[in-house]
């Protein structure tokens, strides 16, 4: 493939027309922290203080020392094979196994509706806040919640794609809400009203050790920290990426682990402790008090709100585009049922895959708003976080086993130790003990949504062989329906 820098357009060695290399070192950093900060600080903040305590701090730079292991193994892998595919191409490459593929496409997949389903449920509520319903019934949320993700699929529907120059725009906007954050925390503290001392404080309200406590409190803090893995997707539009990828994606991960311990860092010193964790603060987004209560005087509480719903909102739609393109590359792939990749004949929008993702999203939320109140908290957070670790495990083996290709010229290569430490921990965070005993539905979610996936990819197998096999052109899955040929 050509490394032209200039953003000039030309074929690769397969005939395939190149995506324009518009994405310098500045833009592909504001992509990269836009892609983590999100819903993510928002949603988790207040279940990190209510099982840590003060020290909700130490989980976000746990979750960023794991992350950062696996990032090491995208940034070798995305230099060695500079093709959008991600983590289905690494390990179609690695194992050479389509049902192994197809697992980890379709996991990225779920992923991708369970987090838009969290942040559909976080902005619901934050909405409601907003408009001055501070304890909305759970039946208003749902509603607000669905409608929520009609409007996303109708926006999905229109074809409106990323442009990353509007990514900027929302990632300012993210940013300067969380920054609004900090500041009160650091006002409060100067003014003497905030108790800094406590942010050394450990606390677990089921009295487990620190080690287990951290445990938990890591995996719920890696919803967090997730977003840097869908990076890879805007290789093919980077100008020079092997020279400029590692140092923004690492960059972009320590800027994102700064703002999430000092945005931590402010809920422990602003909020008294018998505050914090409550599950209507968790449900609503910490956030939110952390302003109302640090400053109470100042109209700030009448519009922060709305800034958090305009992030949470980035977060999900990003999330909705994924999926419904991923399904609708795999359907191209004869992978998933072919209806699945049928596209509108004005728009170019694969609209039977739009139709399917949302159903899917849908059917989740209200599944966990008709449950009880532990079932809400944390259940589809958490199961974005399960799903995503599984994915990073399998990066980090296969990182391993694509050892045996030789590198690009001036490729990024991780230290051995990196990749294996990073499967071994990703793979211990897999486990029911890094899980409160409330969260064990997140299991059940995650296999019930690998099972639909599994099912249609059997029957797809049963009745529709095509010529030429099943993923066979996967480093161009990910594909924009517009260039649909029919």
């Amino acid at each position: 493939m050509s490394t032209d820098t200039t953003g000039a357009t030309a074929p690769d060695q397969q005939g395939h027309p190149e995506l324009k290399r518009v994405l310098g070192p500045g833009l592909l950093l504001l992509f990269i922290v836009g892609d983590i900060l999100g819903a993510g600080v928002y949603a988790v903040t207040g279940r990190l203080a209510g099982q840590v305590g003060g020290i909700a701090w130490l989980p976000f730079l746990v979750a960023f020392a794991i992350a950062t292991l696996t990032a090491y193994s995208y940034l070798e892998l995305v230099t060695k094979y500079p093709q959008a595919a991600g983590a289905a191409l690494y390990a179609h490459k690695a194992f050479g196994v389509h049902f192994v593929t197809f697992l980890v496409a379709f996991t990225v997949v779920c992923s991708g509706i369970t987090s838009a389903s969290t942040s559909s449920g976080l902005l619901a509520s934050n909405l409601l806040i907003g408009l001055g319903n501070d304890a909305p019934s759970k039946g208003l949320v749902l509603a607000v919640a669905l409608g929520f993700m009609l409007v996303l699929a109708l926006i999905n529907l229109r074809g409106v794609g990323e442009s990353v120059k509007f990514n900027v725009v929302l990632t300012v906007i993210e940013m300067a809400a969380l920054a609004i954050v900090i500041g009160i925390g650091i006002w409060v503290i100067g003014k003497g009203d905030g108790d800094l001392g406590r942010i050394t404080v450990f606390e677990s309200p089921d009295d487990k050790g620190l080690f287990m406590a951290v445990t938990i409190a890591t995996a719920i803090a890696f919803f967090s920290m997730v977003g840097f893995e869908d990076s890879v997707n805007m290789v093919e539009e980077t100008k020079d990426p092997e020279r400029i990828f590692p140092r923004m994606m690492l960059t972009g991960l320590g800027i994102a682990v700064i703002i999430y311990m000092l945005v931590a860092i402010s809920v422990v010193a602003v909020i008294p402790a018998d505050k914090i964790g409550a599950p209507s603060n968790a449900e609503a987004g910490i956030l939110i008090d952390v302003v109302k209560i640090g400053a109470p005087d100042l109209p700030i509480d009448d519009f922060f709100p709305f800034m958090t719903v305009f992030a949470v909102a980035n977060t999900a739609l990003i999330n909705m585009l994924m999926a419904s393109r991923l399904i609708y590359g795999m359907a191209r792939q004869h992978v998933l049922p072919p209806v699945l990749g049928k596209v509108l004949p004005g728009r170019r929008s694969p609209y039977v895959a739009i139709g399917f993702t949302t159903l899917l999203a849908f059917g989740l939320i209200t599944y966990v708003r008709l449950g009880s109140e532990s079932t809400i908290v944390g259940s589809l957070s958490g199961t974005t976080a399960l799903l995503l670790l599984a994915v990073f495990t399998i990066v980090n083996i296969a990182c391993l086993i694509l050892r045996r290709d030789p590198a690009r010229p001036n490729g990024f290569r991780a230290p051995t130790i990196v990749p294996v430490l990073g499967a071994i921990f990703c793979a211990y965070l897999l486990g029911p003990w890094a899980r409160l005993e409330a969260d064990m539905i997140q299991y059940k979610i995650a296999a019930g949504l690998l099972g639909i996936g599994i099912v249609l990819w059997a029957a797809t197998r049963l009745f529709y062989k095509p010529e030429g096999g099943h993923f066979a052109d996967i480093e161009h899955m990910d594909v924009d329906p517009s260039d649909d040929p029919r």
